[in-house]
């Protein structure tokens, strides 16, 4: 099929880029890991800025990104966060649903300020409101559904890192990562490879060992999948003590 001829052209290159660059090139795990979650799968439209990071487009029209540069770019990104001396200046902000359970995780394994709710008006430069805060950097997961904590970074000067797709505008974006960010597994995995390439580049993990927490962690969960789960689990806890002999008085 057309997605496995792709995926093929996608590991040459990739291997390519690991004989170039073998500092900045990504194992085959992780390569195997960003093409299973669709990561590479951008918009069937796309920016002029975009364009440099566009590998390809299909047959049937979708932008196909370069996960090499993806790749650099958590690399980047990673080294802008570990300059922060103090992990909570770091703000994290996700308008998308998908994005929620994984700026949760990612604030903490990192020690980030992870902004959950909705986003108001004023956050960054309103000194009067509650939710008022200074972030020395920004992190966002999509920069057209979070426009309005991107503008507000832009009044008061902070850096901005933005998970972008082959769609997105650039403008206002000091760091760029190149992904698909509209599925719900690739922006769980992308927040997964930055908070584990933090650890390593503070020294908290080792690069030679894998990182013993899962990518399933940061996936959204639907909450009737939840539920189910719930459900699931209950016979089993309960089935345990009914197998108990009762306490003789």
């Amino acid at each position: 099929s057309g997605l496995t001829t792709f995926s093929v052209t996608l590991q040459k290159g990739m291997s390519t880029i690991q004989e170039e660059k073998p500092k900045l090139s990504p194992k085959q795990e992780d390569v195997q890991k960003m093409l299973a979650c669709g990561v590479h799968l951008g918009c069937r439209t796309s920016t002029y800025h975009m364009s440099p990071y566009i590998f390809q487009r299909r047959d049937d029209g979708v932008n196909v990104i370069n996960i090499g540069m993806t790749y650099e770019k958590i690399k980047l990104a990673a080294r802008m966060i570990v300059a922060i001396e103090n992990p909570a200046d770091v703000c994290i902000v996700s308008a998308r649903t998908y994005g929620q359970r994984a700026i949760m995780k990612f604030a903490q394994y990192t020690g980030a300020n992870a902004l959950t709710t909705r986003f108001t008006p004023g956050t960054f430069t309103n000194q009067i409101q509650k939710k008022f805060v200074e972030p020395r950097l920004l992190i966002l997961t999509d920069p057209l559904s979070d426009n309005q904590p991107i503008r507000e970074s832009s009044y008061v000067n902070i850096p901005t890192i933005a998970f972008c797709d082959t769609d997105s505008p650039l403008r206002f974006v000091d760091c760029a990562i190149p992904a698909n960010n509209k599925s719900i597994k690739s922006i769980g995995l992308l927040y997964w490879m930055l908070a584990r390439e933090v650890l390593r580049q503070r020294g908290a993990i080792s690069r030679a060992e894998e990182w013993e927490v899962m990518p399933d962690l940061f996936f959204y969960r639907e909450p009737e999948e939840k539920k189910e789960a719930e459900e699931e689990e209950a016979p089993a806890a309960a089935a345990p003590a009914a197998a108990a002999p009762a306490p003789s008085w």
